[in-house]
């Protein structure tokens, strides 16, 4: 579970989805789904980066608002460990927001940092908004 750094709202993560929720009665907002594993820790940045970690060592990169996931990817085990010992425990980013420190099943502490070259065309996002209709009460 996270609480957002900006907003009044919190995050927890489930085997199915991530549910984002209101504060201070607990509303439920929204799902965001995609992660097709059990999600054991999830960390959120001031730029509305959303980041779950799960048991089978992925790792999704949510945008906060939209709920879409524009990265993922699957960590390596060290080497000597199995492929089953690279599930993520427990992760957070860093003061600055741009680092994340993800500790993981092969124990293993590994900090990632953002790619500071790249841009628009180096790493473009295919992604389209879906158009929900509007309903009027």
């Amino acid at each position: 579970m996270l609480i957002h750094p900006k907003e009044y709202t919190f995050c927890s993560g489930a085997a199915d989805n991530l549910k984002v929720w209101k504060c201070p009665d607990g509303v439920f907002l929204r799902n965001i789904s995609g992660h097709n594993a059990i999600v054991n820790a999830i960390a959120v940045n001031r730029d509305n980066v959303l980041v779950s970690g799960a048991d089978n060592g992925t790792l999704h990169f949510w945008d906060w608002k939209s709920g879409w996931c524009f990265q993922d990817f699957k960590v390596t085990p060290q080497p000597g460990s199995l492929d089953s010992e690279c599930g993520i425990y427990a992760m957070t980013f860093d003061m600055t927001g741009s680092r994340l420190i993800t500790c993981e099943a092969d124990k293993s502490i590994k900090v990632w940092k953002e790619d500071e070259d790249a841009t628009p065309e180096t790493h473009p996002l295919n992604w389209k908004p879906t158009k929900k209709p509007v309903r009027r009460f």
